[in-house]
């Protein structure tokens, strides 16, 4: 924070922390955009101390180059490069760490959500308030972007135990000191939603618009969408596991039933039961069902795997001038 005591910025002995507005941005091949984004952002919290934190996580195109080029020009831009993509959470984490206001701002890159819409959030931001998610009722999406996104609230609500994950978004405004329950290594694939919810339970909302992209499409394929789902119930919760042990008593009862017909119908029809369709359908069930099992144990063990081996959440590989040494996390 050298840098900001330097800029003769107000600093909060409370939170250690000056008084200002951080603006995270993760950034995926969105050089065309960025200026425009920059210049929304500047114009609408501009009446305060504030600064933009672009995360480049891993474009191919001149993203970082774009980047570097807006910071040269306006102080306010920081930049921080990853050296490998590591998600839209991880590039998230990567600026709320390097963050040096009271006060966070998360938006993506894509101005769907109105830089000017920022305002809401900041005024939902009450004393008994720690985080505020900006929702909107028309969302500017195709339908199945739309119902992937209900669903996956929906995963993320269940499997956390945590009613409100259906009204989250990527549109958030938090207190910066909330990162204190999550500063330790966190190992990949994190999500910064299920990060918040271990140093905070007062959330709330607040209706938002939300736009057209401003261009180009999504980068969140269905693949990727149902691996941040895995990766979240895996990550967070033993819901999976607990699943697992139903599936497997059940299975048990199907056998015993199985049992008992298999040895019953002789016995009281005088009848043969059907041998091979009968043992190569429990066959199918019962492998079927390991192999289930071993999976969702083999998603919890690899995650512990890469914990052991401390593999980071994400690596800075460079930054611009204005934002200080960079380092993994």
């Amino acid at each position: 924070m050298r840098h900001l005591a330097r800029s003769g910025f107000r600093y909060d002995e409370r939170v250690g922390l000056s008084q200002g507005l951080s603006v995270i941005v993760p950034v995926y091949r969105s050089e065309r955009t960025l200026q425009k984004l920059v210049d929304r952002v500047s114009a609408s919290v501009g009446w305060q101390d504030f600064e933009i934190v672009l995360v480049d996580d891993a474009s191919e195109d001149g993203t970082w180059k774009e980047i570097s080029a807006i910071s040269k020009v306006n102080s306010n831009v920081k930049g921080l490069r990853l050296g490998r993509n590591s998600g839209q959470h991880g590039a998230l984490l990567a600026g709320v760490r390097v963050a040096g206001f009271a006060t966070i701002v998360t938006l993506d890159d894509d101005l769907q959500n109105p830089p000017e819409e920022i305002s809401k959030l900041l005024s939902a931001l009450s004393p008994e308030i720690d985080v505020v998610y900006g929702v909107s009722t028309k969302v500017k999406q195709n339908l199945y972007r739309r119902l992937v996104s209900k669903i996956a609230r929906k995963f993320f609500s269940s499997t956390l135990g945590f009613s409100s994950a259906v009204s989250m978004s990527s549109f958030r405004a938090f207190r910066t000191d909330l990162r204190t329950g999550f500063h330790s290594s966190l190992g990949p694939n994190i999500s910064l939603d299920a990060l918040l919810t271990w140093s905070t339970s007062r959330f709330t909302t607040t209706e938002v618009a939300h736009d057209q992209r401003a261009e180009g499409k999504s980068h969140y394929t269905f693949r990727k969408l149902v691996r941040f789902m895995i990766d979240m119930a895996t990550g967070y919760s033993t819901l999976p596991l607990r699943m697992a042990s139903t599936l497997g008593f059940a299975t048990v009862a199907f056998g015993l039933v199985l049992l008992i017909f298999v040895v019953s119908k002789p016995l009281l029809t005088g009848g043969t039961v059907p041998g091979f369709p009968l043992l190569a359908s429990s066959i199918t069930i019962f492998s079927g069902v390991q192999i289930f099992l071993l999976g969702v144990l083999g998603e919890y063990i690899g995650r512990m795997h890469f914990r052991v081996m401390n593999k980071p959440t994400y690596m800075i590989a460079e930054t611009t001038s204005n934002a200080g040494s960079g380092h993994g996390g």
